[in-house]
């Protein structure tokens, strides 16, 4: 066995297979990047309030207790979904309203319940962050998270 497997012969099988691997990675990222700019996302529904209820989402750390989409942190809901859960699919409007009305009455004070905090937003703001909850619940997610209670 040891006059068939030369140091030369070994060397090349790990230049050979680290070449393919890696051909075979950049080709995966290359197509995961293209399915995610041109199938996954609903980029052309970007509005400048979505892109302001981002900004706020962030100024706000939003992610520091609520999940979206699966990344960020387990104390809060997930917000991914949060639309369709609060009927955005078949009464806009009146998600819309209970969106911003949740937003407007917390802390809720209710003993033994995690809080959310008050941001005091301006209605400006609180629809800007609506249409951000939205349009994110437009993303194909491929059935993530895997229950509308998310």
């Amino acid at each position: 066995m040891s006059e068939r497997l030369t140091k030369s012969a070994a060397r090349n099988i790990f230049y050979g297979g680290t070449i393919f691997f890696l051909v075979i990675f950049l080709g995966l990222t290359l197509h995961s990047h293209n399915y995610i700019v041109n199938e996954s996302s609903n980029s052309d529904q970007l509005t400048e309030s979505v892109v302001a209820g981002k900004h706020i989402w962030e100024r706000n750390s939003c992610i520091n207790c609520h999940t979206l989409l699966g990344e960020g942190a387990y104390y809060a809901p997930e917000l991914g979904n949060v639309w369709v859960r609060y009927g955005g699919k078949d009464d806009p409007e009146g998600a819309r309203d209970m969106l911003k009305s949740w937003m407007q009455a917390q802390p809720s004070g209710i003993e033994g319940r995690r809080q959310m905090p008050q941001f005091n937003l301006s209605d400006q703001e609180l629809e800007q962050l609506v249409d951000f909850l939205k349009w994110t619940s437009e993303i194909d997610t491929q059935n993530w998270p895997p229950n509308e209670a998310g």
